[in-house]
């Protein structure tokens, strides 16, 4: 029985899966099990933000192995504890909570949020309501489906967790009809990555603070794909010059050993005590060893600069592809859009030929490594072009 066949023979069959079996990595470039070799432009959906392998990184999970993997939240760690002091300087951010995913994180930014507006409303105020965007995406278990501002995803699961209501992205006429006192917060993500690559207006922006400001309306932002310097700053709202009471993060903040982070400010810092919010594996060490391996790096100046120049040499590469209308997002998340190729097709032939690449709606999405270099980005377009041909 090969791979495949044992695979499809005891998974369920939840993905739409590639026929091609990973075996190893290196860098940026991953290879399958017949030794085939692939440029990767999609670091495992923004996953891999060091690519494969990364020597500092993997010697600091390997080493964290070697010394404890598991205690349990009832005691501490100095990895944990590590991981949160860099990531607060990092941010600004006071407090955060760990957990596995960014569905996970995101359950818990609404905790926090209807915590929020209970203890200091009375839930006599029925404050309970989240503004949350058309064609958002915010997770997989009921509530971040509940959440997600897709119908295609409002099915089969039938009661989704109510308290919902969806705002037309950048439509500021729909923001403020929309914005009463059950509303508790807005939740958003500055670049809708699975909704296309859709990145907010400032001025929106700018308006969902005015409101929440003024309505003591807590802000949300989703930063599972746009966080941990994806967008050429750590964090996409740095950007937007706005700070969010909440911030998630996920994906690429620990390179690839799942984690999920609620970063939390001032007001709503210390909602959650103890017994209102728990997670066996959150914060787990391998998680946080990973994590610190990332940030230490991922968070320099100096680091976030060549992303920030990789982002402007891979877009004018890029707009020289005769197929290619135009390149949407921010630094390394771009939704490529074309003028007659279907992006599904696209990235299927982009696969046979040794590049992975991503779809978002309509748009070839790529999230490539983070440290890729100039060389891998050049072989990478390469294929593309010969692809849209």
């Amino acid at each position: 029985m090969d791979t495949i066949e044992k695979f499809n023979s005891h998974i369920m069959g939840t993905y739409g899966r590639y026929g091609v079996v990973f075996e190893k990595g290196e860098g940026r470039t991953a290879v399958d099990e017949n030794g085939k070799e692939y440029i990767d432009f999609g670091s495992g959906i923004g996953v891999n933000s060091l690519g494969y392998c990364d020597k500092e990184w993997a010697d600091a999970v390997c080493a964290q192995a070697r010394a404890i993997q598991h205690t349990s939240n009832y005691y501490y760690t100095k990895v944990q504890a590590d991981f949160a002091e860099k990531l607060s300087a990092i941010t600004g951010y006071d407090k955060m909570f760990f957990g596995n995913s960014g569905a996970e994180a995101n359950e818990c930014a609404i905790k926090i949020a209807r915590k929020y507006s209970f203890d200091k409303y009375g839930a006599e105020a029925k404050r309970y309501n989240i503004i949350t965007l058309v064609n958002s995406f915010h997770g997989r278990t009921v509530t971040t489906l509940s959440a997600t501002g897709q119908d295609v995803f409002h099915n089969y699961f039938f009661p989704f967790t109510e308290g919902f209501i969806n705002v037309e992205a950048n439509n500021i006429d729909d923001l403020r009809a929309k914005i009463d006192d059950s509303v508790c917060a807005v939740m958003f993500e500055f670049i809708q990555g699975e909704g296309g690559v859709n990145v907010l207006d400032k001025a929106f922006v700018d308006e969902i603070f005015r409101l929440c400001a003024e309505k003591d309306i807590l802000t949300i932002a989703d930063e599972v794909q746009t966080g941990a310097g994806r967008t050429g700053t750590f964090l996409a709202s740095e950007q937007f010059g706005v700070k969010p009471d909440i911030t998630t993060l996920a994906k690429g903040v620990a390179g690839g050993v799942p984690v999920g982070v609620c970063l939390a400010d001032g007001k709503c810092a210390d909602v959650l005590v103890k017994g209102t919010h728990g997670s066996t594996f959150g914060g787990n060490p391998l998680a946080c060893a990973g994590g610190l391996a990332v940030a230490n790096k991922v968070g320099s100046p100096e680091f976030l600069k060549e992303v920030r120049e990789k982002s402007e040499y891979f877009r004018k590469k890029l707009m020289e592809i005769p197929e290619v209308e135009g390149v949407d997002g921010l630094g390394l998340m771009m939704g490529i859009r074309f003028k007659e190729k279907n992006a599904a097709e696209v990235c299927k032939a982009c696969l046979d030929k040794g590049l992975l690449a991503l779809t978002a709606k309509t748009k070839l999405r790529l999230l490539p490594p983070l440290n890729i270099t100039y060389d891998e980005i050049d072989k990478g377009i390469e294929i593309l072009g010969s692809v849209l041909i």
